[in-house]
């Protein structure tokens, strides 16, 4: 009877703590200064069944990393404005100057990291010096659709600081948009990631593999073009995979 009684407190606790969750995040979908543009792509980003899989919480600290034009920002700062931290890092300047001078933005805070993005134009791709972030003992770190803009030495960066920055048992959530398992670069696939890659590197930076979602597969993306195509733009197939420091 006792475990079936702590099971039952389990279960609330788990239930109100959902609630509470689902409460923030359609409240910060719902705020009137959000971008109409933000608001369109909802139906396809699912926000609250993202951050349920990731195991997000209102009281944790959170790191998004290459936080771009700041839609999931605007959406993690109000959830976690009252018991959590939302900390930014890696090119978060376009955001520092953009939405968190906006009100009710105030506790995010930006990791200064040093100009350590940038990118090389006789190499054709992004380069990271090295970095530390800072702090330590995060909950979860997150990225959305940005892995595939480094090559395997930065990213491997990437995954080093992350692991040092969780705590043990901290969670590490990614999102990207999907390529052709072993396929090689081509002029179509550049910002996509093949995620068995994903797993690997994840896997030898020392994280676990804890699970993945089919919330962002789309049957209909050939995994042929550019995400940026009419044909394919804001209906690419994205692998979403949890990994976990032990």
């Amino acid at each position: 009877m006792r475990i079936l009684a702590a099971i039952a407190v389990c279960l609330t606790t788990f239930s109100v703590a959902n609630a509470d969750l689902a409460d923030k995040v359609q409240a910060a979908l719902d705020a009137d200064g959000r971008p109409a543009a933000d608001k369109e792509r909802d139906r396809n980003r699912r926000p609250l069944r993202t951050l349920e899989f990731f195991g997000m919480k209102d009281d944790m600290r959170v790191l998004e990393l290459f936080p771009g034009g700041g839609w999931y920002t605007r959406v993690l700062a109000p959830v976690l404005a009252d018991e959590g931290q939302l900390y930014l890092a890696l090119n978060a300047g376009f955001v520092e100057s953009g939405v968190l001078q906006e009100a009710g933005f105030d506790k995010v805070d930006v990791l200064d990291t040093g100009a350590n993005v940038r990118y090389d134009r006789e190499l054709g791709h992004y380069v990271i010096e090295d970095f530390d972030f800072g702090v330590r003992d995060l909950d979860l770190v997150l990225t959305f659709r940005n892995l595939h803009s480094y090559k395997p030495e930065y990213r491997a960066m990437i995954n080093r600081e992350v692991f040092e920055a969780l705590k043990s048992g901290g969670h590490y959530g990614v999102i990207d948009h999907t390529r052709r398992h072993m396929e090689a670069d081509n002029g179509e696939n550049g910002r996509r990631m093949d995620p068995v890659v994903v797993i690997k590197e994840m896997l030898d930076a020392g994280f676990e593999f804890e699970g993945h979602s089919t919330l962002h597969f789309r049957a209909d993306d050939e995994l042929e073009y550019e995400v940026g195509r009419r044909s394919v733009a804001g209906n690419t197939d994205r692998f979403t995979l949890l990994f976990r420091k032990p």
